[in-house]
């Protein structure tokens, strides 16, 4: 494994990392198509959890929203989408590592290479400079996306199901309660429950419509 190399190193401390450990820096940045010894997948795994608790850690403190809110907005702000979205504003796909066969299939431009990445480098950061180091820099790569509020605005299906895997509960159960008028002009309403929490209804000229609707009324009423 060569070096690291001086624009690397010197795009890396411009962003705001702090190197100390070459070999881990060149390993966080290395694809497993270059075939070598090291490479960024147990950094990734490590700095995945170093960026849930920083912005676990943010959101606690900069809101009042309750737990499912809480989660909603953890999920979007730390999803593979979003990772890679950071990753292309600091123009992290010309440093990585990676073989020319994966590049050519398109590697530096993929969400999960650029996502995973982005987090073996939050690995580094934690492992080379400690956890306080690693969570202000994800405050500060984050922020905005952290401003923006992303996560608070969903489809209310989407934000029902959040809510509940973030209440650790039982995936909402939707059921068509009753059908009438002629097939033209069809009404809808539909009953959605979610275990040892309750139920709401709503009608509407489409199934997908009242289903949409009896979440976002369960929503007002529940969460």
């Amino acid at each position: 494994m060569t070096g690291l190399k001086p624009e690397t190193r010197g795009w890396l401390e411009a962003t705001g990392f702090t190197v100390g450990d070459d070999a881990l820096w060149l390993a966080a940045l290395t694809h497993g198509s270059m075939g070598e010894k090291d490479d960024y997948e147990r950094l990734e795994f490590l700095g995945d959890r170093v960026l849930g608790l920083s912005i676990a850690h943010w959101l606690y403190e900069r809101s009042e929203a309750p737990e499912g809110k809480l989660a909603q907005r953890l999920n979007a702000i730390v999803s593979r989408e979003m990772c890679a979205t950071v990753a292309r504003g600091i123009g992290l796909s010309e440093h990585m590592r990676i073989s020319k066969q994966a590049r050519a299939d398109g590697g530096t431009d993929s969400d999960n290479i650029l996502g995973d990445v982005m987090e073996s480098l939050l690995g580094a950061q934690f492992l080379d400079n400690g956890f306080a180091a690693a969570r202000d820099l994800v405050h500060q790569l984050w922020r905005p996306a952290l401003e923006s509020g992303a996560g608070e605005s969903k489809h209310p299906k989407s934000a029902l199901q959040e809510w509940a895997a973030g209440n650790r509960r039982k995936p909402p159960e939707y059921e068509v309660v009753e059908r009438s008028g002629p097939d033209h002009a069809a009404q809808f309403t539909v009953r959605v429950k979610v275990h040892k929490v309750g139920e709401a209804t709503a009608t509407a000229n489409s199934k997908g419509e009242a289903e949409k609707a009896a979440a976002k009324e369960f929503m007002e009423k529940f969460g």
